[in-house]
């Protein structure tokens, strides 16, 4: 079964999609994090984050994987490396990049391989997995998003700049040529500005047990 998770930043996705897998017993994949793998390797390498032929190289070299709930770039844990102001600021950007993208979409398709997997992401229900068994459309206002981002305190961003930071974010994610954010006709709608995680939670678990 996959179960496909869509929303924009900072809506909650990844600690949804995370709980809703701890409690089916399902593997989560977060397609965000992939993505912010690749910008974190392109500063890694010294590459331009300009120069999107140099941000393609360095996403072709890309193989990830999953150990303990945790994100490997290459064999290396990078879990605790994705967060950074640096990568929040160009990750939207790269990952508007068609042969970014691919890469990250092979690599999700690959590892939900004939498994039960809980995705989330920006086009999960578009375009990587257009045949979930159930899709999801979380959401939010943009002033929710970035009290949320503020209180993860991993960015020294103040509210007013981290609002702004999600209302580009928005706006590049929702105008790209390729897997932009958009809600699909047949996806369950969720708006979580006044929701606790464990509604949001109870209410896609019982949707999950509808279709079992």
């Amino acid at each position: 079964m996959i179960l496909a998770i869509d929303g924009p930043a900072g809506v909650g996705k990844s600690t949804i999609a995370r709980a809703i897998a701890k409690t089916t017993g399902m593997l989560y994949l977060n397609s965000g994090n992939f993505y912010r793998g690749i910008t974190w390797l392109v500063f890694q390498h010294e590459v331009d984050p300009e120069d999107s032929t140099g941000v393609i190289t360095v996403a072709e070299s890309c193989t990830f994987d999953l150990k303990d709930d945790r994100i490997y770039l290459n064999g290396q844990d990078v879990e605790d490396y994705l967060h950074t102001d640096a990568v929040d600021r160009w990750v939207a950007t790269h990952s508007a990049i068609p042969e970014v993208r691919e890469v990250v979409n092979e690599n999700l398709r690959h590892i939900a391989l004939s498994i039960d997997a809980v995705v989330e992401g920006r086009d999960i229900t578009t375009v990587v997995f257009p045949d979930a068994d159930l899709k999801i459309f979380l959401d939010a206002s943009i002033e929710t998003r970035a009290k949320r981002r503020l209180k993860q305190g991993v960015s020294d961003l103040t509210f007013e700049k981290i609002l702004d930071s999600i209302r580009q974010r928005d706006e590049i994610d929702r105008n790209k040529k390729v897997g932009s954010l958009k809600i699909a006709e047949e996806a369950m709608y969720l708006d979580t500005s006044v929701l606790t995680i464990d509604e949001v939670c109870e209410k896609v678990v019982q949707k999950i047990r509808t279709i079992d």
